[in-house]
């Protein structure tokens, strides 16, 4: 049987998949654990946990820099779990793909080496109004410090962002265009093909913030033509303090280098230093070596499970929770786009969403309640914050009964 017809006939067996995360086997508060945060941080399978303390265990050593076994087997695997990264984003080369500490890091680095080696005074940069504090406040320290103008796209009632409103923004000006591919509040599944060619039509470089696409989706890089590419390990099942940079080769090669330190040179006196060539020439200092096995082992496990089967499990959550949600009196949903990913930010008329969370946690169910890092998003629909139940690969439509049951414990404590 192909794999192709396996996928046909095996079930989603989430009870299954949830027994390869040991936390889920938890109680909280004397209540069964429901994890609805996934878009905040996902939970890690054993066999990412496993990855990192095999690493600690059987082969750590400094990478690239040590003429021994443990050495040379660190190297190894931390280099294999780069074509891993390459594989799944189905970058051209493996150098193209750039360690960093987190997608935030990835964004920093574009803003600091791209943005001041090749923006000038006047230059455009393009955002839009649902962006991530991360891919906001870059520009605008890039944007005070070169005198640039950072436009931002508005977001429609329903959350989209208008190809029209963005192609009408795209100016002779306009250098770089930076996007969430996903929005961590609304759900909302941006047009990218569509805007990376009117920017590259305009002259504009693209760079794609894929903290939350990559987890409910395939990314081809080569496909999309995106000039750069952000994500994180933690929100993809993977360990903290890692992520990743995809960037074209032609670009990284122009880039100056964003840290100075180990590993990034090629030569180095007191007159001057030269560097090393890709991905080194970004990668300065002791890398993140058994994040790094986490990262590989967590990208074996989604691609087995199937991005495409787990994307049809969580659009089920998502319709079901939706649906149940809307059938409570008082409960408002912030974003109703046609093409989302499994992410429900909601106000209630008689209760901040810090209480629905505290409420909610007292029967073990864990959701976000704030800001999310969106101050300008809540500004846009008239909230000071919002709850966000977010769904993934191990959720089950009990866990949003639950959900229901516990707002509606809220209701009654708070009035409908």
């Amino acid at each position: 049987m192909t794999l192709a017809m396996a996928d046909k006939v095996a079930p989603y067996d989430v009870e299954r998949i949830r027994a390869d995360f040991p936390i889920l086997a938890r109680p909280v508060r004397g209540r069964p654990l429901v994890y609805l945060d996934t878009t905040a941080s996902a939970q890690k399978p054993s066999v990412v946990i496993e990855a990192e303390r095999r690493v600690y265990e059987e082969e750590y050593a400094n990478i690239h820099r040590g003429l021994y076994y443990l050495s040379e087997k660190a190297t190894e695997h931390y280099e294999r779990s780069r074509r891993k990264v390459q594989a799944f984003l189905n970058a051209r080369h493996s150098h193209e793909i750039i360690v960093t500490r987190s997608a935030t890091e990835s964004i920093n680095l574009v803003a600091a080496s791209y943005g001041r080696a090749f923006l000038q005074p006047g230059d455009e940069i393009l955002i839009s109004g649902l962006e991530h504090h991360s891919n906001i406040v870059p520009w605008q320290i890039l944007r005070d410090e070169k005198d640039l103008v950072l436009k931002v796209v508005p977001v429609e009632d329903d959350g989209q962002v208008s190809l029209e409103a963005f192609s009408r923004l795209l100016s002779p000006k306009t250098r770089l265009v930076a996007l969430a591919h996903v929005s961590n509040v609304l759900g909302t599944v941006l047009p990218v093909a569509d805007m990376i060619r009117l920017a590259h039509q305009a002259g504009a470089k693209v760079l794609l913030d894929g903290a939350q696409a990559v987890v409910h989706m395939a990314v081809d890089v080569q496909a999309l033509d995106c000039d750069f590419y952000a994500f994180s390990a933690h929100k993809l099942y993977g360990p903290t303090g890692i992520g990743i940079l995809y960037g074209k080769e032609e670009l990284l090669n122009a880039m100056p280098p964003y840290q100075g330190g180990g590993d990034m040179i090629r030569t180095v006196s007191f007159a001057k230093s030269t560097w090393a060539p890709l991905p080194a020439k970004f990668e300065a200092g002791t890398a993140a070596i058994a994040q790094m096995a986490g990262l590989g082992a967590a990208l074996d496990y989604v691609t087995e499970l199937g991005l495409e089967r787990i994307a049809r499990h969580e659009q089920d959550l998502l319709a079901y929770a939706t649906h149940q949600l809307l059938g409570l009196k008082g409960l408002r949903l912030l974003g109703s786009a046609p093409h989302k990913a499994a992410v429900l930010s909601f106000v209630l008329d008689s209760a901040h969403p810090h209480d629905i969370a505290q409420v909610l946690d007292n029967d073990g169910i864990a959701i976000r309640a704030g800001h999310h890092c969106a101050q300008p998003l809540m500004e846009r629909f008239g909230v000071p914050a919002t709850a966000r139940a977010s769904f993934g690969l191990y959720n089950h439509r009990g866990e949003v009964d639950a959900l229901v049951a516990g707002l509606s414990k809220v209701l009654e404590l708070f009035g409908e």
